[in-house]
């Protein structure tokens, strides 16, 4: 998103896509976006190297259903989690994104910012959908992260990185290695 330490231009996401893609693996690409405008849709379809947009903005279910009809690729929905009562919105968001990531919510923040939603209040939590766990997710909280909540994913961004925008790859290999042992042991 532009303004964001992470924004890559559009010029230049097809060739980080394509890199990424050289080196193997189950990774493909996901492009995040915030309240994307019908002239935006161009660039998010397929064919620029993403295989998921995920959506981190104020998107309707409404929206969403027609994003999909129009976009060609996966969508992933961000919802940003102020209090327990917004985890209700998630059943919502069935049949319209393939998955949700939740994440703290922050005044004036779309993501990224480390902030954690409280444990206690997912706990339980089971929505109709994959979902995927950001905020404050690094290397020394994925084992229990996964063990007490049990999502799909997890996300990790401001955890890994030196600062904003550049990931210190030590980090990112002990992320790895605690998401291995967390989910094979």
């Amino acid at each position: 998103m532009p303004g964001s330490p992470r924004y890559v231009a559009p010029p230049q996401r097809p060739d980080l896509f394509s890199a990424m893609a050289a080196g193997g693996g189950d990774c493909f690409g996901v492009l995040v976006v915030a309240d994307p405008t019908d002239d935006q849709l161009e660039e998010l379809a397929g064919g620029g190297g993403h295989a998921v947009v995920q959506l981190h903005g104020e998107e309707s279910v409404e929206r969403c259903h027609a994003l999909g009809q129009r976009l060609g690729v996966r969508l992933w929905k961000a919802l940003r989690v102020r209090r327990p009562e917004d985890l209700e919105k998630a059943a919502a968001y069935a049949g319209a994104v393939e998955a949700l990531l939740l994440d703290a919510w922050q005044p004036g923040q779309l993501g990224g910012t480390g902030h954690r939603i409280p444990i206690d209040w997912l706990e339980g939590f089971r929505p109709p959908m994959p979902w995927w766990l950001a905020g404050g997710v690094g290397p020394d909280t994925a084992a229990d992260l996964l063990a007490r909540l049990r999502p799909d994913g997890l996300d990790a961004s401001s955890a890994l990185e030196e600062r904003p925008g550049v990931k210190n790859l030590a980090r990112v290999a002990d992320l790895v290695a605690a998401v291995r042992g967390a989910t094979t042991g």
